[in-house]
């Protein structure tokens, strides 16, 4: 058996406010939330709604993504993204990619079948300017 991998859809996020809630049991908690957000691909496209964000914790030069958006489809669709994954904040943000798992929830005939996708996803920030490519496991 082995795994394949189809391409899903481009993400191009820009970053928004960021609050500090600070070290607790967990590690440095932030909260990061997303400005602005466009999906682009051949099977799924639209904008981040706003409300979207990373409840980010870092503990040890390790962060741990927890991020949930809402995709609203350019045919009108509304579709919820959530994903956690990791990244290795050592060398400060942006030096390393961020590897995330991505599962999706919507209810629109066009699009259930987002329902039964585990997707796998990469991603790069610049700045404030977060890209991701996201593929369906296959």
């Amino acid at each position: 058996m082995s795994i394949e991998l189809v391409p899903l859809c481009t993400i191009h996020v820009t970053m928004g406010e960021q609050v500090f809630v600070g070290a607790g049991p967990a590690g440095l908690r932030i909260i990061a939330e997303v400005a602005t957000g466009r999906v682009e691909g051949d099977r799924l496209s639209g904008t981040w709604r706003q409300g979207a964000g990373d409840w980010l914790v870092v503990n040890g030069g390790i962060g741990t993504v927890d991020v949930r958006a809402i995709i609203e489809t350019d045919d009108g669709a509304n579709v919820m993204v959530s994903y956690g994954g990791r990244l290795d904040l050592s060398n400060g943000p942006g030096a390393a990619p961020i590897f995330v798992a991505p599962r999706f929830e919507c209810g629109h005939p066009a699009y259930t079948w987002l329902n039964l996708v585990q997707a796998v996803g990469k991603g790069d920030l610049d700045g404030a300017a977060l890209t991701y490519e996201f593929a369906e496991v296959v």
